[in-house]
């Protein structure tokens, strides 16, 4: 693999940041119950991160088109080591939202930043590799990070955030000295285009609606996942984490060493197809069975289609973007942060009404996104 050291020490970054929002999952009911926070106000938290990730990600992917993606993930670094900082400081509920919000902004940095850079220092053969190797970064950091959150926890609430802060400095540091910076070939490459242009091109309009329905189906699915499994079906918060921590281990593995050899065989489109009928066939299966082995079951495949659907989307988008990458990764975060603001508040409000009312709709929204996908498939075949 061609750039190794630029790779690894990119997506390192990724992982990082992964990590730095899963340390604080465990501290945060500890937070609460110190602070005297109500829920309203978590609540705020979360939606401030993705709010502003949300709507900074366009506008950072299309500067790292202008000004490279180096400058745009060193800066991403240092606003996140200073977000967590600032959270682990802060004794007002004003200083936790500013925190979130500086957050949301560094995340919108570094994600399409990372993914931009990735894309633009690997070709069409290796790039399925790397993208499957982006996924896993940060899949792995939501995973380790909880754990690691809850043992420095035990040495006092704030002192995850401050470790979250260190381990953001490490990776400016890292980036600032050996990071290089991409220098492009622009004659081989498309023009750069307008956020219109992108967002109209058919190259990029249905996979953007791809990336909100996916992320819709997983946050709607994951948000009430813990609830639902405890209430139908007596899972305990220990067994609730053993199954979504093998899940995740086990989309992590396909991954790193799988998914470039599915996008061989299959290619993304239809890689893409598949994962969303199972995912729609299993969240299906988990709304009406009850036997909790097949609730494990269909957990961990629900899981891996949706880290399945991902990177295979992505790579298509790498594959299309050209001198265009900054820009489409960045529309690429918003989306997903858009599925991920709508997905929980839609599956609460049908959770409310029926315990089982997300998971139909979820499996239904999926399930004709799978159709969708034929006709996407046809207009690239059209275009080719």
């Amino acid at each position: 693999m061609k750039n190794r050291i630029n790779i690894y020490l990119s997506v390192f970054n990724l992982f990082l940041v992964s990590l730095g929002v899963g340390l604080v999952i465990p501290v945060m009911p500890l937070l609460r119950e110190s602070m005297n926070l109500s829920g309203a106000t978590m609540g705020m938290m979360v939606s401030m991160f993705a709010l502003s990730q949300l709507i900074v990600s366009p506008i950072a992917g299309f500067s790292s088109d202008k000004i490279g993606e180096k400058k745009i993930i060193i800066i991403g670094m240092l606003l996140f080591s200073i977000s967590e900082l600032i959270f682990g400081l802060s004794q007002s509920t004003n200083g936790f939202y500013f925190s979130r919000i500086l957050g949301g902004v560094a995340a919108a940095f570094v994600f399409p930043a990372v993914t931009s850079y990735v894309a633009k220092i690997t070709d069409d053969e290796e790039r399925p590799k790397t993208m499957g190797i982006v996924s896993a970064a940060i899949s792995g950091g939501f995973i380790v990070g909880p754990g690691l959150g809850g043992f420095l926890a035990t040495l006092g609430i704030r002192t995850p955030f401050f470790v979250a802060s260190v381990l953001g400095l490490v990776g400016f540091l890292l980036s600032f000295l050996y990071l290089k910076e991409v220098v492009l070939d622009t004659k081989k490459l498309k023009e750069k285009q307008s956020m219109k242009t992108v967002l109209t091109d058919t190259n990029y309009f249905i996979p953007f609606v791809i990336i909100t329905i996916s992320a819709f189906g997983l946050q709607a699915f994951e948000s009430i996942y813990g609830v639902m499994t405890a209430i139908n079906f007596n899972f305990d918060t220990s067994t609730i984490a053993f199954v979504i921590t093998i899940s995740g281990i086990v989309s992590i593995v396909f991954q790193l060493l799988l998914f470039d050899r599915l996008i061989n065989i299959l290619g993304e489109v239809i890689l893409i197809r598949l994962s969303f009928f199972s995912s729609a066939i299993f969240i299906g299966i988990l709304a009406l069975t009850k036997n909790n082995v097949l609730v494990m079951i269909s957990t961990l495949i629900i899981f891996l289609s949706f880290n399945l659907i991902r990177p295979a989307i992505t790579t298509y988008l790498s594959r299309n973007a050209g001198n265009n990458q900054g820009a489409v990764n960045g529309l690429n975060s918003t989306f997903t942060s858009l599925g991920n603001i709508i997905g929980p508040m839609v599956a609460g409000f049908l959770f409310d009404l029926n315990h089982f009312y997300p998971y139909y709709i979820s499996a239904v929204t999926l399930l004709l996104t799978g159709f969708l996908t034929f006709y996407w498939q046809k207009k690239v075949l059209a275009k080719n």
